[in-house]
């Protein structure tokens, strides 16, 4: 058989018809004409000067030549499929803008985010953490993990999993289960609009704690600190040096993840939302087996 130019295309047609066994199953599965792979595969074969099947009435059956062919086709299938999947990944390339809760970004998203820069070299994250003044509606940002489920704007939003609490003190200090305003870290009066301060403003009515923060990660320090008891998120005290004395499942709040609407098929802001759902996910899953 005379041989021509081989066209590497072919070798899907060939691996088609090899796997389907007849002319209509292959063009149906390639959404080509019939005459069209018949007219491919007898390129193929010239190509490589060999016939690759026998025609019978029946359908198409490899010729021992073919049949040696159907793995090194497969190699190709597969280096193809991995390239196409890295140029996808490469193509994922701008500027995101988060809007989120400070104790997600340095405890969730900063320590995990190497792993996406990894995977989107030329994907780049902006991360604002004052979400109060952050307005998507606005463009302040494209998309948010936040606490409060959204009532307005232009946004689509969904709640990925949840933010658990739990009253935590120094693992390096014996186990005080009575919670005072003597071991009491709580929060500055400005911010007593949050659920954390409603809760201990509650739990100790008409008391000042002996110590006031202005921050999660201020309160979490003093904690460490054997300074005392502090109302903690588990995904903030989880890996540090203090211990639960007691989980709150009444100050659970739910993590929503809300996206612009106009950005909601943005391919960089979508490849974004799945790293922090995954994120989330897997939290709450180690959060789980450490109880």
């Amino acid at each position: 058989m005379e041989s021509s130019a081989l066209n590497w295309d072919d070798s899907r047609v060939f691996l088609a018809l090899a796997r389907s066994g007849t002319l209509t199953a292959a063009a149906q599965q390639l959404e080509l004409g019939i005459a069209t792979l018949s007219r491919r595969i007898e390129r193929f074969e010239k190509a490589l000067g060999i016939a690759l099947f026998i025609r019978s009435q029946t359908g198409y059956e490899l010729t021992e030549e073919g049949l040696a062919l159907v793995a090194h086709a497969e190699q190709m299938e597969a280096a193809m499929l991995g390239f196409s999947k890295q140029a996808l990944d490469t193509a994922i390339s701008g500027t995101v803008r988060l809007a989120t809760a400070e104790n997600l970004a340095t405890q969730l998203i900063l320590p995990n985010l190497a792993q996406l820069r990894q995977q989107h070299p030329e994907l780049n994250l902006e991360i604002v953490t004052d979400i109060r003044t952050a307005n998507l509606h606005r463009h302040d940002a494209d998309l948010g993990l936040r606490m409060t489920r959204p009532t307005q704007g232009n946004v689509t939003f969904r709640r990925i999993g949840e933010l658990c609490y739990g009253l935590y003190q120094s693992s390096q200090l014996p186990e005080t289960l009575t919670l005072d305003p003597h071991n009491a870290i709580g929060w500055d009066h400005h911010y007593q609009d949050l659920p954390a301060a409603k809760w201990l403003s509650h739990a100790l009515p008409s008391a000042t704690p002996a110590l006031r923060c202005t921050s999660v990660a201020t309160q979490l320090a003093a904690c460490k600190a054997g300074l005392g008891i502090a109302v903690l998120p588990q995904i903030v005290a989880n890996n540090e040096p203090v211990r639960c004395v007691k989980t709150l499942p009444e100050l659970a709040q739910p993590i929503y993840l809300v996206i612009h609407s106009d950005l909601h098929h943005s391919k960089r802001v979508r490849c974004v939302a799945d790293f922090l759902t995954g994120l989330v996910e897997q939290s709450e899953l180690a959060l789980d087996r450490s109880t």
